[in-house]
Formats: C-alpha cells, structure tokens, sequence
C-alpha cells in the first residue's frame, strides 16, 4: 500500500525574530495528509510560531518547509498569501475577523480567494448559503445573529466565527490554534466532535494547538513541541545553569 502524501514536510527548520534568539529549531517534522495531530508544549516553546510558519504567515529563516508538496522557503509575501487562501483554513488565536462585516460575510471569506473551495461549497447541498446556515448552526449560532456585525458578539461567539470561517468549503489543511480557549465543557466538546468530522469528511489534515491535554485522546498523534523544538530546549537547559 503507498503511503500518503505529506501534507507538511520540515528539514532544519529554523526561525530567528530580528535580532533575537532562535525561537524555532526543528530538524526534522513529517505529517501525513489526512492526519489529525495535536500541539501542546508550554508557553514559549514555539507552537504559535510553528502555525504562522506553516500557514506562511512567517518564512522560515534557515531549511526546507514543504506545505501540500509546495516548498514555501522561496515564496514571497504574496505568494504564501495566495497559497494560504486556496488551501488553507486558520483559526488564529485572535480570530482576525473583519469587525464592520457581518458573520455570514466573514464566513464567506473563507472561499472568496479560493477557486477550489469555492467549488466544493457551490456543489454542496444547498449551495453557499446552504453550506454557511450548516455550519452555523453546528455551531450554534442562530439564524437571526446571521445579519449582525461580529463586533456585536461575545468573544465566544466571535471564536464560533472563526472556525466556521477556517472549516467552509473543506480545505486541505486546518490549523487550529488553540480553538477552544473560549468555550466551556460542553461546547467544547461538541465543537471538537464538529472540528474532527468535517475534517475527516473533507479529507482535511489537522493541525491543533492547545493546552488541553485531555483533548490529545480524539487526534492520531499528540507532539509536545519542547522536545521537538531544539530553540526551546536550549532555552530550558540556560534556565537551569
């Protein structure tokens, strides 16, 4: 049986902010397409770091980072942009949400630069507005909030956005960081159950970042990313001389 795909590939990665210490040092990272893994590490090891470097937010410094079989090292600015947008849904951690526009218009962002989610959500059931009213729902956000400015919303609500935002039209690549900081038990809960079946019925890799280690028994594979990190244990190793 052949193996699949990586859907994010990383060789002596590294990522230096301007005139600091290395915050990122990966030798070496392989996740399969279709894999669900979960992030956890403490504060300052590098997790967000290792988001925006694979949603391309951020370039690598040093190495070689694959995304979808495409390299993003030599990419520019824009280029990364334009990657991100046709195939890949980010739940950022400050929502990055338009304020002036409504949740349906801040979902629908999520497929406006993307000619292949476009497709899948023109196809689905129901066409857009039909895909967009489901994942609301599923998220429990009423029909009559639809109309209203995300300014107008909880944070809670505002997060429910973002994911929906992040998972319309099935892309090939989530990434989630810490998606579930604003919701209790419950909701989060069924919000994980929501995440992890519209990802495996688009077939979508996961990538999720959070705290919550009792969280890691739903994904294929849990990192903690201070051993990965090589940055990270230096660090550690300074603070204990």
């Amino acid at each position: 049986m052949t193996q699949p795909a990586s859907a994010v590939r990383l060789r002596d990665v590294t990522f230096r902010w301007k005139r600091g210490p290395r915050a990122l040092d990966i030798a070496m990272l392989d996740i399969a397409a279709g894999e669900r893994v979960f992030v956890h590490g403490p504060s300052g090891c590098g997790k967000s770091t290792l988001l925006a470097l694979v949603a391309g937010v951020l370039s690598p410094t040093t190495g070689d980072m694959q995304v979808l079989g495409q390299s993003l090292s030599g990419m520019t600015s824009g280029g990364r942009d334009r990657f991100r947008a046709e195939h890949l849904g980010v739940i950022f951690q400050t929502f990055n949400l338009l304020p002036f526009l409504s949740i349906t218009d801040n979902v629908r962002l999520g497929y406006d630069f993307s000619h292949q989610r476009r497709a899948r959500v023109t196809a689905a059931q129901g066409g857009a507005e039909g895909a967009i009213a489901r994942l609301l729902a599923q998220l429990g956000l009423a029909p009559d909030m639809r109309g209203r400015a995300v300014s107008a919303l909880s944070i809670g609500q505002q997060q429910r956005v973002a994911v929906a935002r992040a998972l319309i039209g099935g892309p090939d690549l989530v990434i989630a960081d810490e998606p579930t900081s604003a919701l209790d038990a419950g909701a989060r809960d069924r919000f994980l159950d929501l995440l992890l079946g519209e990802c495996d019925a688009a077939g979508s890799t996961l990538l999720f970042v959070s705290h919550d280690l009792g969280l890691a028994e739903h994904f294929d594979r849990s990192i903690d990313l201070a051993q990965l990190n090589h940055a990270s244990a230096r660090d550690e190793d300074m603070a204990c001389m």
